[in-house]
């Protein structure tokens, strides 16, 4: 794949990851990330397991007739792997994720969450 391509992919699972947080889909969001990602915040760990279980127990925006206002501010994709930096408004907060990302065996999938609301 060229860089074109591996970009567009990127993004795609970018835009894949910000319908999951828009509709509250724990089970779609899981499919974007690798099985041992971590999630971290300032003060705040957690596995994806405990993640995806609070965003299948919270409101879910869509729901609640949110604005989607989910987008990229920065890709940069090197060889196999990623590094995004996304603003996603979620409730009451507008957080600033990064998004890291690896090709491994073809696919590309998100590693690591980092996040904080500003």
């Amino acid at each position: 794949m060229d860089e074109t391509a591996d970009v567009a992919a990127v993004l795609a699972i970018v835009e894949a990851y910000f319908r999951g947080l828009y509709e509250g889909d724990a089970l779609a969001l899981r499919e974007l990330f690798a099985p041992d990602a971590y999630l971290k915040a300032p003060g705040l760990r957690r596995s994806l397991d405990d993640w995806l279980n609070a965003v299948a127990t919270r409101p879910i925006p869509q729901q609640q007739g949110a604005a989607y206002g989910f987008k990229v501010l920065a890709v940069e994709v090197i060889k196999d792997q990623a590094m995004v930096k996304a603003e996603c408004p979620l409730f009451e907060f507008i957080y600033v994720d990064f998004l890291g990302l690896l090709k491994e065996d073809g696919r590309w999938r998100i590693v690591n969450k980092m996040y904080t609301a500003l």
